[in-house]
């Protein structure tokens, strides 16, 4: 039997896109997927339309919470899939294949996390492109340049979150950056790099603005600080420069409609 694979969404006042989200992950090949919504007490129309889709949704958690980790947290201890990522009421797959791509590289490459690219699309287009982040496979001494998985194509087997922990509540905004720097550095777990678009993220969300940039660019020096990593106060600068090239991107995806 292949593995089944947890998909948790964790959304707040997103009507507008969830029934993007949710049919994104209905329209998945991968033969065992687990749809997790873990609302955070919306007082919009957001769950009228989750209830829309109770049939192609296994788990709907709604009740206010303490940020977008903390719904992670409760999302992580409901899942039961062997594997575990994560797609936002904002994102959708770049296609229908994503997570029997995923299963595949773990299986064949017979490792505990993979990841891949990432691209920005406009709010109103999600076919436009306005930001790539091409990743690379991890090796030593990436996370002290500032680098990190992009979190929204990260998927890792339920045994590393149950072993070696969930989201630390303590980084606000970075807390992705802790996490995935804890099991890939720490705990080295092994992974696998998909050189290729897994997730379309609609510009904006949690972390816009200069001072939240900032504020998150500390918090991850922090992070770097905790688990003894050689940074100095540079650190947060090379951060924000590195990501920079992602606007110029030279091989621009553009999804096709």
């Amino acid at each position: 039997m292949p593995p089944k694979i947890s998909v948790i969404t964790v959304v707040y006042n997103n009507a507008a896109t969830i029934e993007d989200t949710i049919l994104s992950v209905a329209s998945q090949t991968c033969p065992r997927v687990e749809h997790i919504i873990i609302d955070g007490g919306s007082t919009d129309s957001t769950m009228d339309v989750v209830r829309k889709y109770t049939d192609k949704i296994a788990v709907v958690k709604s009740e206010p919470d303490r940020g977008m980790y903390d719904a992670m947290n409760k999302g992580l201890q409901l899942a039961t899939g062997d594997i575990i990522g994560f797609l936002n009421a904002d994102d959708i797959y770049a296609d229908s294949r994503v997570l029997e791509e995923i299963v595949h590289a773990m299986e064949t490459q017979k490792v505990d996390a993979c990841y891949g690219d990432l691209v920005y699309v406009d709010r109103v287009n999600v076919h436009k492109t306005v930001r790539y982040w091409k990743s690379q496979p991890y090796r030593d001494g990436l996370f002290e340049k500032g680098w990190m998985p992009a979190h929204p194509t990260f998927y890792a087997k339920r045994w590393v979150y149950e072993k070696y922990g969930g989201y630390d509540l303590a980084y606000r905004r970075q807390s992705d950056f802790e996490l995935t720097m804890r099991f890939l550095v720490v705990h080295k777990i092994k992974s696998a790099y998909l050189p290729k678009v897994l997730v379309r993220m609609r510009s904006g969300g949690a972390s816009r603005g200069l001072w939240h940039i900032l504020e998150g660019n500390i918090e991850a020096y922090r992070a770097c600080r905790q688990h003894s990593l050689n940074v100095t106060p540079l650190f947060i600068a090379k951060k924000i420069l590195s990501r920079i090239p992602q606007f110029f991107h030279r091989d621009r995806f553009e999804a096709s409609p």
